[in-house]
């Protein structure tokens, strides 16, 4: 068990560790603890060499498929142009891969960089400037505002400390820090007030701490440790293309075997030598080449290029490319609340002064009571930008929307004197002059305030005690407001002669409200089946409050609602069982977080994960893809990122989705296209085989692979979206590349394209001027076969555009690219009819009869698709 400073008082702390608050440590006892435990760094993972991660991208079974294909290619069959095209391929899809690599090294250099460069410490009783790698458990660290935690620290003073964790907890507000010992032993990391933790900010106040943990043993160097070992899930993308390989190679094995052994035992003993054996042997190996899709991968990588170029334009930057794909198979986006879906920007929402609550849009005198106060008991500073709490630049900026000049207000009303902010009295007061009048400025928190307030009845304070609790029950953050006038300043201000006999202005209610678009998104996302889980460090009424408004649970569900320290009392055999039951998740830790994740994941479900924080690493890594923000976010979540919003802009998550559905869609086109070719190809192979006919040669069959397995397959990955793809619900983990009907359509189609050439090469042997001529007749047949089955898998390109749906349609000519590839394809197959090319590829030149049944075969197989299709759309309800 991890040891609980919070719960120990700083005189046992002291002990233990043996320093001293008041003349920290002796450098000579630093140095020792520094050489023994070492610095205060994060550790690397350890780092593969290139030539390793290059070795890596070849354990992929495809990738070992195409390789051997390529070996079988060159050698036995002699096509070393063949086999050069498919190394290019394997190669340059493995240095893409070393490229896109380390991730998890880019996170924890980040987390390395945000550590502070100096730290200012105690020691020897005096107060030094130190490098912060050199800080060692037991020193005493000091802090003022504008400061980073340079490492874990228990505190021992805080003087109107606040220190900003955003990025390591989620909260949104800068947190008031107390030295004082805290009692609960289970207190989450966001409310552990008397603890300040390494890469935070200091944004207020001063405070010094005792040193406690440093390096890898603090809170953000655990989250470098789950960095580091969290899983790296395979991507549906990446899972698929391994079944697709395993499954072509036995598939190829038994078409081998089977047209070596039958084609050997059709022939008369006699002709059965090595010659036949060797020609038998290299149609085997010509068809098993052709049988895989040795331009799959590339096709694949082109069209994941393609789409994040698309995405790109949308403000989402892909990493990883597989991760185009895998965001449209998102079931589950688990987002972070601060600065996703909300603006991350402390806004006033609303106001309540002369007895009535009054939204924030509305007009108010800029002359009234609760301005003045709202804007001078205030320390925001006015530049290019506001700086400082969020809280206090919230006012200001609600002060400038009402046309108020803030910075001339300020010089007017000058500030003389002030009672600071104090996290006793919850309170601060400045005393303004102007001409010679005295003014009282007073804020804080609303029930301290009204102890301090004369001007009111008791009706008049339980009516705005009911004001305060309807708006923090609305997950606002109140502050009241009071002043008075004063007729001369006070020798000394304190807060006995300030903040009392006050007049009561009114109340102020703020909150980091939801993105205007992120509403639209949820509701987008929820009717494409994708659930919106939101998980937050923030209180649990805020994050409750925010998912009513962007509509992730109804108003009233509070038992969708789970807090981090209830899902610490959950198993994990229960927490998985019933991880649907929860939509927000509040105070949860890093660990909370990769938890949710699997849970999720522990369902077949595809999670998303969005973050910008230090503490969204993890789960941003554990996540099927993380999703980092490019604006707020941290180098850190970032670096542990498939995938970057440059808006910030929860809706591009919904358009990327969009575009990832496509990219799948266009996926599973090019394989319905290119397996079907397949299918036909080894179905007329084997048959011409099986009846003792003439057979395509290699090279015939290795021509028709180039040219139309290339433009045409690629063109199809670059279809525009189709109307209604994001009212199909999420396909499933289980789902893969012949899912929806694309296995039924690849054999179908397949098969009938083998019977359609098979039909041209009988009808070869009866048509043309060479039927009396039984050799030349033989090759007319075979051209015929030969042209056919390049051309009409140019024709069938038309019918893979729509798995379901006719192709009579404007869509179906919509893409340009498609149009030309199948043209210049087309060009390049009928280039064999060349006289000097005829021999080359073995064929006879066709006339007009021949050509017009080669073309009109093609025609024939789209319509009998379309029919197919009608008949399943009728019978199937198919979209």
């Amino acid at each position: 068990m991890p040891q609980k400073f919070y719960t120990q008082t700083i005189q046992a702390i002291e002990q233990e560790l043996d320093t001293s608050e008041k003349v920290g440590l002796a450098q000579v006892e630093a140095q020792r603890r520094l050489a023994k435990n070492g610095k205060n760094v994060l550790a690397s993972q350890k780092k593969k060499s290139m030539f390793s991660k290059f070795l890596d991208q070849f354990k992929d079974f495809m990738i070992l498929v195409l390789i051997l294909a390529a070996i079988v290619s060159g050698v036995v069959a002699g096509e070393w142009t063949d086999a050069g095209i498919i190394m290019f391929v394997v190669i340059m899809n493995a240095v893409l891969g070393v490229v896109q690599e380390s991730r998890s090294e880019a996170a924890i250099e980040a987390l390395k960089n945000m550590t502070t460069p100096e730290a200012r410490v105690k020691r020897d009783g005096k107060i030094v400037q130190i490098p912060s790698t050199e800080l060692v458990v037991g020193d005493i660290v000091l802090l003022e505002a504008g400061d980073v935690v340079p490492a874990d620290l228990r505190l021992v003073t805080s003087e109107s400390l606040k220190i900003e964790e955003a990025a390591l907890t989620g909260e949104s507000v800068p947190v008031e820090k107390d030295k004082a010992t805290l009692e609960n032993n289970d207190v989450a990391l966001a409310d552990r007030v008397n603890m300040a933790y390494s890469s935070t900010n200091v944004t207020y106040g001063r405070g010094e701490g005792i040193v406690v943990a440093t390096g890898m043993q603090t809170e953000v160097g655990k989250i470098a440790t789950m960095i580091n070992e969290a899983d790296e899930t395979d991507t549906p993308l990446k899972e698929s293309l391994n079944q697709l390989g395993k499954t072509l190679t036995w598939m190829i094995l038994a078409i081998c075997a089977v047209v070596f052994i039958v084609g050997v035992l059709r022939n008369p003993a006699n002709e059965a030598g090595s010659s036949l054996m060797i020609d038998m042997f290299l149609i085997a190996v010509s068809l098993a080449v052709a049988a895989i899709p040795e331009g799959l991968p590339a096709i694949v990588t082109i069209i994941l290029a393609l789409g994040t170029q698309t995405m790109a334009k949308h403000k989402a930057i892909v990493r990883k490319l597989p991760a185009v794909e895998t965001l449209g198979a998102t079931d589950i986006i688990c987002s972070d609340k601060t600065g996703t879906l909300t603006q991350n920007k402390m806004t006033v929402e609303q106001v309540y002064y002369d007895g009535s609550l009054h939204q924030a849009n509305e007009p108010i005198d800029e002359n009234s009571n609760l301005m003045q106060v709202m804007l001078l008991a205030n320390d925001t500073k006015i530049e290019e930008t506001l700086l400082g709490d969020p809280t206090e630049t919230a006012l200001t900026q609600f002060g400038l929307d009402k046309g108020i000049d803030v910075a001339e207000l300020l010089k007017v009303k000058k500030r003389i004197q002030e009672v600071p902010f104090d996290s006793e009295r919850k309170l601060m007061s400045t005393i303004n002059e102007s001409d010679g009048k005295y003014y009282v400025a007073v804020k804080g928190a609303p029930d301290e305030l009204l102890k301090r307030v004369s001007n009111l009845s008791a009706v008049e304070k339980d009516k705005i005690l009911a004001a305060n609790k309807e708006m923090a029950q609305n997950a606002l953050r109140v502050l009241g407001l009071a002043y008075k006038e004063i007729d001369q300043p006070y020798e000394k201000a304190t807060t006995e002669n300030v903040e009392n006999d006050l007049n009561f202005a009114g109340l102020v209610g703020m909150i980091d409200p939801e993105r205007p678009e992120a509403k639209e998104a949820v509701a987008e996302a929820k009717s494409a089946g994708i659930k919106t889980v939101m998980i937050t460090g923030d209180h649990q009424v805020t994050a409750q409050a925010i998912a009513e408004r962007l509509g992730i649970i109804e108003a009233g569900q509070d038992s969708r609602v789970l807090t981090g320290s209830e899902l610490d009392k959950l198993d994990d055999a229960y927490f998985k069982a019933h991880v649907g039951d929860y939509s927000v998740y509040a105070r949860v830790s890093p660990e909370h977080k990769v938890r949710i994740v699997k849970a999720w994941q522990a369902n077949d479900k595809i999670v998303a994960m969005t973050g910008d924080g230090v503490n969204d690493a993890p789960s941003l890594k554990q996540a099927d893809i993380g999703i980092g923000m490019g604006i707020t976010g941290t180098e850190v979540s970032k670096g542990a990122s498939d995938m970057i919003l440059a808006d910030d802009n929860f809706a591009t998550i919904v358009e990327a989705v969009k575009q990832g559905r496509k990219v799948f869609s266009n996926i599973q086109k090019a394989i319905l296209y290119l397996m079907s070719c397949n299918v036909g190809e080894v179905l007329t192979v084997f048959i011409m085989t099986i009846m003792g006919w003439d057979v395509l040669q290699p090279v015939q069959l290795l021509w028709i692979n180039l040219v139309t397995d290339s433009l045409p397959a690629i063109a199809l990955g670059v279809e525009p979206i189709e109307s209604g793809i994001m009212k199909r619900k999420p396909r499933g983990k289980k789902s893969n590349f012949f899912s929806g009907g694309v296995a039924s359509s690849v054999i179908y189609q397949g098969v009938l394209e083998g019977v359609l050439v098979l039909v041209v090469y009988m009808l070869g042997l009866q048509i043309g001027p060479h039927v009396s001529n039984h050799t030349l007749q033989h090759g007319d047949a075979l051209t015929m076969a030969f042209l056919t089955l390049g051309l009409i898998q140019l024709f069938h390109a038309f019918n893979s555009k729509f798995i379901h749906q006719s192709i009579f349609r404007k869509q179906t000519f919509k893409n340009k690219w498609f149009n030309w590839g199948i043209i210049i394809s087309a060009i390049i197959m009928a280039a064999v009819e060349l006289p000097f090319l005829t021999n080359v590829f073995k064929v006879t030149e066709l006339d007009l009869d021949q050509w017009l049944a080669v073309l009109g075969t093609g025609c024939l197989m789209i319509l009998i698709v379309e029919l197919v299709k009608l008949v399943q759309r009728k019978t199937q309800n198919l979209n």
